[in-house]
Formats: C-alpha cells, sequence, structure tokens
C-alpha cells in the first residue's frame, strides 16, 4: 500500500507546520506593534548641506593635525572640504573621501584578492598531486595483483 493511502487530508506533520507558522506570526505582531504617530525633525540641528543646496568652496584635502583635534567632520576619514550653503550662506565642512585613497584602498583590495587566490591556486595543485599520487597507487597494485 502507498504511504500515505487511506488517509483524507494532509498528513499530520503539516498540521504541526501551519500551526507553528500562524503561532509565530502572532507572536511577531504581538511583540511589534504597529506605531501611527510621526516624528517631526527639527531640521536646525541638521548640517546645511543635508537640508539645502550647497556648493564646494575648498575641494576635498586631508585634515591637518589641527582639523583632526578640533573638527569632528575630519574623525570619520581623514579628509575635509569646505562648502557654502545656497539659502543660509553657512560655510561649514563637510567629511569626504579622496580619490587618492579611494585609489589605496583599491589596491589593497586587490592585493588581498590576488594573495587569497595564490594560497588557494597552491592549494588546489597540491591536493591535485596527492589525488594523482593515490590513483597512481591503486594502478599499481592492480597491475601487481595480476
Amino acid at each position: 500500500m502507498p504511504a500515505g493511502a487511506g488517509r483524507h487530508g494532509p498528513p499530520q506533520g503539516r498540521h504541526l507546520c501551519w500551526l507553528l507558522c500562524a503561532f509565530t506570526l502572532k507572536l511577531c505582531q504581538a511583540e511589534a506593534p504597529v506605531r501611527e504617530e510621526k516624528l517631526s525633525v527639527s531640521t536646525s540641528n541638521l548640517p546645511c548641506w543635508l537640508v539645502e543646496e550647497f556648493v564646494v568652496a575648498e575641494e576635498c584635502a586631508p585634515c591637518s593635525n589641527f582639523q583632526a583635534k578640533t573638527t569632528p567632520e575630519c574623525g570619520s576619514t581623514g579628509y575635509v572640504e569646505k562648502i557654502t550653503c545656497s539659502s543660509s550662506k553657512r560655510n561649514e565642512f563637510k567629511s569626504c573621501r579622496s580619490a587618492l585613497m579611494e585609489q589605496h584602498l583599491f589596491w589593497k583590495f586587490e592585493g588581498a584578492v590576488v594573495s587569497v587566490a595564490l594560497v588557494f591556486a597552491c592549494l588546489v595543485i597540491v591536493r591535485h598531486r596527492q589525488l594523482d599520487r593515490k590513483a597512481l597507487e591503486k594502478v599499481r597494485k592492480q597491475i601487481e595483483s595480476i
């Protein structure tokens, strides 16, 4: 008799699966209620370049020692550019990524990729030689047993 013959409806395992799925869904809905309140964002705390148009006054350059200690924008990348916001006419500093820094990071990444590829290529060659030796030994044993 084939498996499942004589049964009516889905197998017992599926009932348990559907029950667990429904329970998990209800549990997730209970833990994460939907909030309909909207938070108002004050634009006075934000830098002007996030909320209005700006013009770059000084191109991206490395931070000086003084700027690195006093300007928080220098902390993330070590490079900063001076901008002038159009409507408020405020001068501010904005963190930036220099092309030279990006080039260095790119070549470091490429070097790491090539190094990993060389290591795995060497591992493949070593493993291939091991398997060739094992196959050769099996053939020798078969020839000797004849």
